[in-house]
């Protein structure tokens, strides 16, 4: 439910993702880079990247009663309901004038930094640094398109029982792999299985497959298949949920829900070196530290995309350099640099773009089962010790919005009501003299902050900011470890932390649900901080088959005041757009505040 960004913030900020520069650091700031370079696959990092003037926010539209779904819905609900009107911000793209195709260049090649990816295995794939290709190469029967919405993939169109538990696709029959063989419902049921496999350990399949009915058997190893994945015909997939779920469809656009090939998988433990997928960009050379490159599948079912590839250098570099020396197309722009890349006097100026806000939140995590995270008090009296305000001006120049909640601001379902934990030392030494370790801290237990990051590295202004704000406030010492990311990754989800922090978590599909429910409710496995409330976990459960939008929103507004009452996190802030230089011929590259596929709209004119 969400992308896990690693964020450490600098005053050069770089992103392991998107944007460029030396790929080894996140920035904090790099919300910013976060939102436009990672989820929406920005640009290289030494910044934030930025996007164009936002789009007209689009519009949720409901399924007709027992009938196949409009070409694109932005959001579909059970036949026989009307879904109220939501609406979300769209992704926003580089000025473009009418250009006459023969003006495309069909064989160029798009160039920027790219991260490491953990792994390019969509069914286990939990971080942005792998979602970014993971997106372009595979596919599955919905997606997300450019306005934000949910939309056919390899599924041309579908229908929702009365019940609104059923639902039924319709494949399309044009659609294949990357090799050109079809895609059938078989795959789709194989893949599907193979993602709710107990030995594939996949760490979030439970969140967007676990409302199918069945899959608790098939991931307790209990059952070998899910009777409720059922192949109608080659061309014809029925799902069964437990109940009806108006975000549903929207799990679906989240790679574990993505369709592999079994013949490429099965007897070759190194099938995801040369992936056959159905995306609009197949996998054509991975070099770790190196590059990864992607070429344009010519098979591709949608619209065949107009850039021969896309490079994506891994070893890192000065991302602002290389974009002066024509070696990129795209890099975002970094604190240290942004005034003077900002002066109109500068030609640099000209090639700015800037990206919307972001569906994102940056936090640290505290295990609610471990002292001295065991108090409340405790846990609050750091939430009132953290001068966010002033941190995000002074040190991130207002590139952050300071988080009074959970939900970022842009995201559909917000509500600026939520009391949150405005900087108060006072008011933190109080709450800590109240707890259970009382004014003797000579028994307050040994606090360890585990960060993502190579051992003995620097840690980052705004971090050390934090740790000093908590020492000084309240005469705390906090142990900064350091553990590579993919181990970091591995150790969080199986919970190993006392706390966590230097993360940011962006959203999948925009609704409340895919932070709230996922994050906090006591049996996610996405739930890092053991954060467990019976009354919440009842409001989320009441929350996930409401069919009203507004009524199901009202729950959300409740249910984050009182995981805020409750401190499981320190939120810190929310991306607040964020800039990027982007070469003037390279046309409508998009940038999302959500990983979205995005490289197939993109094209470049001659100069």
């Amino acid at each position: 439910m969400g992308w896990l960004f690693w964020v450490e913030a600098g005053r050069n900020m770089t992103s392991p993702n998107s944007l460029g520069g030396s790929m080894r650091r996140f920035s904090l700031l790099a919300f910013i880079l976060i939102l436009v370079a990672i989820a929406c696959g920005s640009e290289p990092a030494t910044t934030a990247p930025a996007a164009q003037p936002t789009a007209e926010p689009t519009t949720a539209v409901s399924a007709p009663t027992a009938t196949a779904v409009p070409a694109a819905p932005a959001a579909t609900t059970p036949a026989g309901r009307i879904a109220p009107t939501s609406t979300a911000p769209t992704a926003t793209a580089a000025p473009a004038a009418a250009i006459p195709e023969e003006k495309f260049v069909r064989s160029a090649i798009l160039q920027r930094l790219g991260p490491e990816p953990p792994t390019l295995d969509p069914h286990i794939t939990v971080s942005g640094e792998s979602a970014i290709y993971v997106v372009e190469i595979y596919g599955g029967l919905v997606t997300i398109d450019k306005n934000l919405r949910v939309a056919p993939d390899l599924a041309k169109d579908w229908e929702i029982s009365e019940d609104g538990k059923t639902y039924t696709f319709h494949l399309r029959e044009d659609a294949k792999f990357h090799d050109g063989k079809p895609v059938t419902a078989h795959d789709f049921k194989w893949s599907m299985e193979r993602a709710s496999d107990p030995a594939t350990l996949s760490p979030v399949v439970d969140v967007y497959l676990g409302d199918i009915e069945g899959f608790k058997a098939k991931i307790e190893g209990r059952a070998d298949s899910i009777p409720a994945i059922r192949v109608v015909d080659d061309y014809t997939l029925s799902i069964t949920i437990d109940a009806p779920k108006v975000f549903f469809l929207s799990k679906l656009t989240y790679p574990t829900a993505f369709v592999l090939d079994r013949e490429n998988l099965e007897g070759n433990d190194k099938w995801f070196n040369e992936p056959n997928g159905t995306g609009p960009f197949k996998l054509a050379e991975y070099a770790p530290g190196e590059i990864i490159r992607l070429e344009r599948n010519d098979l591709y079912h949608l619209e065949t995309p107009k850039l021969a590839g896309v490079d994506f250098s891994l070893s890192g570099g000065d991302s602002l350099l290389m974009y002066e020396n024509d070696e990129i197309h795209v890099t975002g722009v970094g604190l240290i640099n942004l005034a003077s890349i900002l002066d109109p006097s500068n030609p640099l100026s000209e090639n700015v773009i800037q990206a919307p806000p972001g569906f994102d939140v940056s936090y640290f995590g505290m295990n609610a089962d471990e002292p001295p995270f065991d108090d409340v008090k405790v846990r609050q009296a750091l939430n009132y010790a953290v001068d966010k305000a002033t941190l995000a001006t002074v040190l991130l120049e207002d590139l952050v919005v300071p988080a009074k909640g959970i939900l970022p601001p842009a995201l559909p379902g917000y509500t600026p009501n939520i009391q949150g934990y405005e900087y108060n030392p006072d008011k933190a030494r109080q709450l800590l003299s109240e707890s259970k370790y009382g004014d003797n801290l000579d028994e307050f237990p040994r606090v360890v902050l585990t960060l993502p990051g190579s051992f003995g590295a620097s840690v980052g202004p705004v971090i050390e900011a934090i740790v000093q704000m908590w020492r000084e406030n309240l005469e705390i010492d906090i142990e900064i470890l350091q553990t590579e990311w993919a181990i970091f990754l591995k150790d969080l989800h199986e919970v190993r932390f006392q706390m966590f922090g230097g993360l940011a978590w962006s959203a999948d599909y925009p609704d409340p649900e895919n932070f709230l429910d996922g994050l906090f409710y006591s049996k996610s496995t996405n739930n890092n901080s053991n954060y467990s409330n019976i009354e919440v976990d009842a409001l989320l459960e009441q929350a996930r088959v409401e069919q009203d939008q507004d009524l199901r929103f009202e729950t959300y507004h409740q249910i984050e005041q009182m995981i805020m009452d409750d401190a499981p996190w320190v939120p810190l802030w929310h991306g607040n757009g964020g800039y990027a230089l982007l070469k003037p011929e390279v046309k409508d590259y998009f940038l999302f505040p959500m990983t979205v596929p995005r490289f197939r709209y993109a094209y470049i004119v001659e100069e």
